[in-house]
């Protein structure tokens, strides 16, 4: 009876909540919700709308506007043009979270995700970077893999547990690290240099980007070093989540010796 228990508690919390309407999502805003993700009817207006507008302004929110047809496949409810989506985690930021990093006397490694969209592959890459102790996971408000059920469940629960800072804009995160002392490492097949030549023993960032694109120019161009994973097979690339682990236990293997 208790494990039942326990599961049917797990299977609500992996349950992203939706809220319909104008006045629900401001609510939702001003009580510290989350919002994961806000769809706009096209051509919305009215001094409701201009309300929520400046509260989205207000809290740095971006939203995507929608034809009313896909607010209308998503509910069939009175969605009076507005559909957010509640996240299941509370982010964090990274200049709030890097200075108690250090005040505990630890050595930061941090992963950065850049263009990972795919909710399976956040997930996957969560639940390493949980087990290999990385201290947080940064990725863009704009751009990356939605917090939903399926991310949760691929991370076996890691995101619930890893901080996840979503930042505004990664180039100027970036800047932040280095000023802070972290170096940045990109993972990209752009170099000649080896992951294994790289010392993960200082304050380090590793930086993985989406599996089409890469890692973006602006961050290959500010970053301390560039580092690829030596292939030898036929395939000439590994799926960003493995990739990731990779580099990370490269690091752990680093620190623990």
């Amino acid at each position: 009876m208790q494990n039942f228990q326990r599961r049917e508690r797990d299977d609500k919390r992996e349950t992203n909540q939706m809220v319909f309407g104008i006045r629900a999502v401001i609510e939702a805003i001003d009580s510290g919700k989350e919002i994961e993700s806000l769809f706009v009817q096209r051509g919305l207006s009215g001094s409701l709308f201009l309300e929520l507008k400046a509260l989205l302004k207000e809290h740095n929110i971006s939203f995507q506007q929608v034809p009313i047809e896909k607010l209308n496949r998503i509910t069939r409810k009175n969605h009076q043009g507005v559909i957010g989506v509640i996240s299941p985690i509370t982010y964090h930021n990274i200049e709030d979270l890097l200075p108690t990093i250090y005040e505990k006397g630890e050595t930061p490694l941090l992963l950065m995700l850049d263009g990972v969209t795919d909710v399976r592959n956040m997930g996957a890459i969560a639940r390493t970077a949980e087990c290999a102790g990385v201290h947080a996971i940064i990725v863009p408000k704009r751009g990356s893999a939605e917090i939903n059920p399926d991310a949760i469940k691929t991370s076996a629960g890691a995101l619930y547990k890893i901080p996840v800072c979503r930042q505004d804009a990664l180039g100027k995160t970036g800047r932040f690290l280095i000023e802070s002392g972290v170096q940045l490492v990109v993972s990209t097949e752009k170099t000649d240099d080896s992951i294994y030549d790289v010392d993960y023993t200082v304050p380090t960032c590793v930086i993985m980007g989406a599996e089409d694109v890469g890692v973006s120019d602006e961050l290959i161009r500010i970053s301390d070093k560039l580092a690829k994973i030596p292939m030898t097979g036929t395939i000439g690339s590994l799926n960003v989540s493995v990739s990731a682990g990779v580099v990370i236990y490269e690091a752990v293997r680093q620190r623990k010796k």
